[in-house]
């Protein structure tokens, strides 16, 4: 990441119909954006989504990814979450190669982040760590010299901070 790069995060509201993640990725995909994480579910109204999306960028690159996603047909609204403004949390599973002597480290390390261990054999310990982007990195790069088997993430999932949804800020024309 260059010095004028940075990531964004951007909350985008679609209706819950098939096809709609496509067309939104697809939009990424053709202008030649890359997604850092992606996360979509449902949101408290079963008739919309929530697509939470990190890119890296500029500030102009950013602000023309939003214009370009407001403009497709099923997209409600895309709102930017800021880290003050929002809580984005990420989920990361790791499995750790593990000996006899160094067990007791890497299960002491999980209990300092507040990790769960969700399964041990003879030679690995999986773990799930749910906290931002720099928790999760600063854990990853502390159970690396351990030797991490397998990892997967869920993506950034995000929420503004407050009492008002995101889903009360209005909708764009497309409705």
């Amino acid at each position: 990441m260059n010095p004028t790069e940075k990531r964004y995060t951007l909350a985008i509201l679609v209706n819950n119909h098939p096809g709609v993640l496509m067309r939104v990725v697809a939009l990424f995909s053709r202008r030649g954006y890359n997604i850092d994480t992606l996360s979509v579910g449902e949101t408290e109204d079963e008739a919309i989504s929530r697509i939470t999306i990190v890119v890296t960028g500029d500030r102009a690159i950013v602000e023309q990814i939003k214009k370009q996603v407001e403009k497709l047909y099923d997209v409600k609204r895309v709102y930017e979450m800021t880290r003050h403004a929002s809580l984005q949390r990420e989920l990361v599973m790791v499995k750790v190669a593990t000996t006899a002597q160094n067990r007791s480290q890497v299960i002491e390390l999980a209990q300092i982040f507040k990790a769960k261990i969700s399964d041990v054999t003879e030679t690995t310990l999986t773990l799930e760590l749910t906290g931002s982007l720099d928790k999760l990195q600063s854990f990853l790069d502390l159970m690396r010299p351990f030797g991490i088997v397998e990892l997967a993430r869920t993506g950034i999932t995000a929420l503004e901070r407050g009492s008002r949804p995101l889903s009360s800020i209005g909708y764009n024309e497309h409705e």
